[in-house]
């Protein structure tokens, strides 16, 4: 399977941003690739207010996003911003093209928000509740968003769903550290649940966001594999990053390692011998 991740660096115009998604999904398309995956937040950056921007999954950004798809004839996932009932937004991800409903409703909504490092996420924006697992090209492919990938479980889940690649949309904040935690979480990820993990990340802006301490990205978009190795990795400027998957391999690592199959013997051990 060739996948493509698409670091690229989102402004505040959801319109000009819409364009970067047609240029990168026509670009992973004439590469051969099934999938390209965008980074959170593709829709409009952090650090300015969200909820002007937000728009329903039946709205015209979103379905930008299905007619590109269409138009590219591969599945496109991106991050964008939906309104809330309770004045939030969600911070979502929606999935288009083929093997994806047409309906308004292929999409994921970030579970663990980014209340960290000095950022208050749930303030604006409200969780998700459901893990999410699309098939591309036959093969079972788990959706996350940034944050998630600092949470196992929610990983595992997805293994057990059937995904056998899982990707993480993200705008990373930047700091001391960060970008080596981003690499490394992002391999342990695909350790723990033997699956591909892809990771698309907007890219690095440097000095040119004012987003007053928000999460604007530092590149390092990767795919790991189910040993947690680099398969494909990008810079800190904006890029494309095209990668084939050998599917058999996750296959081989959940035979040779079973962590999976491990774990939940454990978890009945564990119930089971637990006093009460």
């Amino acid at each position: 399977m060739r996948i493509a991740l698409a670091q690229i660096l989102s402004g505040t115009d959801p319109a000009a941003n819409l364009q970067l998604v047609r240029e990168y999904t026509e670009r992973a398309a004439d590469a051969g690739a099934k999938l390209v995956v965008f980074p959170e937040a593709t829709m409009c950056r952090f650090g300015v207010p969200l909820a002007p921007i937000a728009e329903p999954l039946d709205g015209p950004w979103a379905n930008g996003v299905r007619q590109i798809a269409r138009d590219a004839g591969i599945t496109v996932v991106a991050g964008m911003f939906a309104p809330t009932s309770d004045g939030r937004v969600t911070n979502t991800l929606i999935a288009a093209g083929p093997g994806t409903p047409n309906e308004p409703d292929t999409r994921y909504d970030k579970i663990h928000l980014y209340d960290a490092f000095g950022f208050t996420e749930s303030r604006k924006v409200a969780p998700g509740r459901e893990p999410v697992v699309i098939t591309v090209d036959g093969v079972g492919v788990g959706l996350t968003t940034c944050y998630d990938v600092r949470f196992p479980a929610l990983y595992t889940e997805l293994a057990d769903r059937g995904a056998q690649l899982i990707v993480v949309a993200a705008s990373w904040g930047a700091g001391p550290g960060k970008l080596e935690q981003w690499t490394l979480l992002t391999r342990a990820r695909a350790l723990d649940s033997t699956s591909y993990v892809a990771a698309a990340g907007q890219a690095d802006p440097g000095d040119s966001a004012n987003g007053k301490g928000a999460p604007t990205g530092v590149g390092g978009s990767l795919i790991a594999s189910p040993l947690g190795e680099v398969v494909a990795s990008a810079g800190s400027q904006p890029e494309l990053v095209v990668a084939d998957l050998a599917l058999d391999a996750v296959d081989a690592a959940r035979k040779n390692i079973a962590v999976l199959r491990n774990r939940s013997s454990f978890v009945q051990l564990d119930r089971a011998e637990s006093p009460g």
